[in-house]
């Protein structure tokens, strides 16, 4: 069995054969074991003399990679460091954040991911991934056949264009599916060798990056309309021929193209996209944890979300179909809901409101007996005033907007305020949670989209949950390929919410999050992809075994061990 093969279904006791040997062996970031090659291996596998005498265990190993991830003085350094530990030993590196998960999570993604992206071309050490560039565009089969990953399970894919909330950062969004595959494997145990992370660099239009002498992708405006377009539909239809079961997941793609992308393509491919379905499902399990705690139901709360890109539009779509569950109409669902972009509400009358938000936008004779000072544009503020939201989401990437005034106008018409900033990285967010416990005398429900340490308000010890997708979409991923399914539903989502919704803490402890800790994220994903596999049966998308379900499920959850080496017969 070669690099590219691995036993992710053999236990501790069954060993793989491998057929490269010596300094190859030891290059290979999936098989090498370093120092842990025990002196039989050593000897039949051509490594004597490779390494130094004493062979350790993974503990020992851990040890020392721990002791050396403390040096690093920033988080860009530890985040370098553990990238460093990926291209050399994944079996090492996956460990390791297995027994850190809580401190190394924000590390390997957001909120340092961000930081990551933005210095790619200037701490480049390693390839990793696929990079279809727009010059190949006539060569992308060829270039898929060169895929690292032979038999890729899982596909994450960017165009770099809105990096979390830092924006167009071009080739440097390579690190985003490089992380979130990562999660893939430490949260929901996909083997890392079954990942592919894709990088479609289509130019970028960031012109300190098109200036920078060190920037690694291609120096050239990006290309927009039928070009880009045509583009995608290659690379669509080039993955269905060489990868024709894997699951591809759209990351940080523009307000503009996420997505009719993903309506273009969710009835031709086994795809989702996360910033909408899974940020929409981690959130709503969230508000079902609060509307619990507050004794209410999703169906009777008033929302006002701001920022209304393709993260908000999503998490209106799970919002719906939550409250349809519930028994509610879905016009008298999308009531509930109020959008504000950076031009205002969202109307129906207003210019310039981009299709993806239209059946969300109000009609403005809804707003007639409000009181505003200009009724021509109406402002955050005035939503806030005369919506009276029981319920606050951010999506808007803008640093404090949630301001006091704001926070302590929703708080006087409603016991416990539920106000969610998720913009990230951490410099994005729209409010710190000590303001908003200070801004409502301690009231507040709140989940944050990057983690927060816990807040001591009037002696009492708050802990922030985070509105973290890595609750949501390794589930759902690991439920896909588990059970067959030819395509990814809204209602696959819907199931993954609820199911997480079940784990908040909060619903034991009055003082606790809304969100689990991340060291439960394992069994997290299992139980969502056992849901998940069940609703692809129903809605008749895959043929499950459900007697040998969870044993289907397990048996696809990789565990970071070091398994015996043979040499393969030549």
């Amino acid at each position: 069995m070669n690099s590219a093969m691995p036993a992710q279904e053999s236990t501790e006791s069954e060993s793989q054969t491998i057929s490269i040997t010596g300094q190859r062996l030891l290059d290979d970031p999936l098989l090498n074991k370093s120092s842990a090659f025990p002196e039989a291996e050593r000897r039949e596998l051509g490594l004597m003399g490779l390494l130094p005498l004493h062979t350790s265990t993974i503990a020992e190993q851990l040890a020392r990679v721990y002791e050396n991830y403390q040096r690093k003085d920033s988080d860009i350094e530890r985040y370098i460091f553990l990238a460093a530990l990926q291209d050399r030993n994944e079996t090492l590196f996956y460990r390791l954040l297995q027994e850190h998960v809580t401190e190394m999570m924000p590390i390997i993604y957001t909120p340092t991911v961000g930081e990551g992206c933005r210095q790619y071309s200037h701490v480049f050490r390693r390839p990793r991934g696929l990079y279809v560039s727009y010059p190949y565009r006539d060569e992308i089969p060829a270039l898929l056949n060169n895929a690292p990953a032979e038999n890729a399970e899982v596909i994450v894919v960017t165009d770099g264009e809105r990096i979390l909330g830092l924006g167009d950062l071009g080739v440097g969004g390579m690190r985003i599916p490089v992380g979130k595959l990562s999660i893939y494997t430490v949260c929901a145990g996909i083997h890392p060798a079954r990942t592919l992370p894709i990088l479609l660099d289509v130019g970028t239009d960031n012109r300190e990056l098109l200036n920078d002498p060190l920037y690694l992708g291609w120096r050239h405006e990006r290309v927009r309309g039928k070009d880009y377009d045509d583009f995608i539909e290659v690379f669509v239809a080039a993955i269905g021929q060489k990868f024709p079961h894997v699951l591809l997941q759209w990351e940080d793609f523009s307000k503009q193209n996420a997505p009719r992308i993903l309506e273009r393509y969710r009835d031709r491919l086994c795809t989702f996209n996360d910033d909408i379905q899974g940020t929409g499902a981690v959130t709503v399990a969230g508000l079902l944890a609060a509307t619990k705690l507050t004794h209410s139901k999703l169906s009777e709360q008033r929302i006002v979300i701001l920022g209304a890109g393709s993260s908000a539009i999503g998490i209106c779509n799970q919002i719906v179909a939550a409250m349809l569950v519930e028994g509610t109409a879905e016009v008298a669902a999308h009531a509930k809901l109020w959008l504000v972009d950076s031009q205002g509400l969202v109307l129906t009358g207003r210019t310039k409101v981009e299709p993806f938000k239209q059946k969300y936008a109000h009609a403005i004779e809804e707003t007639r007996s409000w009181k505003v000072d200009d009724p021509s544009q109406l402002n955050f503020g005035d939503v806030i005033k005369n919506v009276q939201p029981t319920i606050l989401i951010g999506t808007s990437a803008q640093p404090g907007a949630f301001t006091e005034e704001i926070v302590r106008e929703m708080a006087k018409h409603v016991e416990r305020p539920v106000i969610f900033p998720l913009s990230n990285p951490t410099s994005k967010c729209e409010a710190t949670p000590s303001n908003l416990l200070a801004w409502t005398e301690g009231r507040a429900v709140i989940a944050t989209g990057s983690p927060f340490p816990d807040v001591v308000h009037e002696g009492r010890v708050i802990r922030i949950g985070q509105c973290n997708n890595s609750f949501i979409f390794p589930g759902v991923g690991l439920g896909v390929i588990a059970s067959g399914a030819r395509r990814v539903t809204d209602a696959m989502f819907v199931a993954a919410a609820r199911v997480l919704s079940e784990f908040a803490p909060v619903l034991h402890d009055p003082e606790g999050p809304l969100y689990p800790p991340l060291e439960q994220v394992r069994e997290i994903s299992f139980k969502v992809a056992l849901e998940v596999a069940r609703e692809a049966q129903r809605a008749g998308l895959a043929e499950v075994d459900l007697d040998k379900l969870e044993q289907t499920v397990r048996g696809k959850m990789w565990k970071p061990d070091y398994v015996p080496f043979g040499r393969a017969a030549s």
